[in-house]
């Protein structure tokens, strides 16, 4: 009897990280399917897309040493560049919400897999917002930095040539760091595919 009681609890466990694995997930280990019709949104939303699956790639399977690998005495570290991205996402929705970066210091850094977390989900959401928005809609969007009572409004032109082309720029050097680290990124990412085999 002890051992038909400790088989049903064994399964329930069993399934119970089952269903937190899928909840867990993150997204862009592959890019979504694409959309049947071409928007404003579901461009700027693709664009997206693919800047996930990049940073999906570039920092799948990252070591502690690969972390701490920096270009030089003076560059940014593989975390630090990583910290970057991450407010370049932060930034990215906020303009996508009309909401204000406003710079916070003294904040509690984030380890490797919170920071990897929070910003594949980050570019999640702001793909899901961009998603089939009209050129009025995208047009609306206002990037805003404020500090105090100090605040500049700039329009979405500037996010897609800022935040947006920056956060490419910055996954690439990611690339490159983890390459010259001696962990370089799966051979089998395809991004223009957006699948990875196996």
């Amino acid at each position: 009897m002890n051992s038909k009681i400790l088989l049903v609890l064994f399964s329930c466990t069993q399934i119970g990280f089952s269903q937190n694995s899928d909840v867990m997930k993150l997204p862009y280990e592959q890019i979504p399917e694409y959309p049947s019709t071409y928007t404003p949104g579901n461009i700027l939303s693709r664009f997206i897309d693919g800047l996930g699956y990049r940073y999906y790639w570039a920092t799948e399977g990252l070591s502690a040493r690969d972390l701490k690998f920096a270009p030089s005495k003076e560059g940014r570290t593989m975390l630090q560049t990583l910290r970057h991205i991450n407010q370049l996402s932060k930034g990215i929705l906020n303009a996508i919400q009309n909401l204000p970066n406003i710079r916070t210091n003294n904040q509690p850094e984030a380890n490797f897999e919170e920071l990897r977390k929070e910003t594949l989900f980050n570019f999640k959401k702001v793909s899901e917002l961009l998603s089939e928005k009209s050129a009025k809609d995208v047009a609306a969007y206002t990037v805003i930095f404020q500090s105090g009572e100090n605040r500049r409004e700039f329009p979405f032109w500037n996010m897609i040539n800022g935040q947006i082309s920056d956060a490419l720029y910055h996954v690439g050097q990611v690339v490159s760091f983890r390459r010259s680290s001696g962990n370089p990124v799966n051979p089998k990412v395809n991004v223009f595919i957006g699948k990875t085999g196996n």
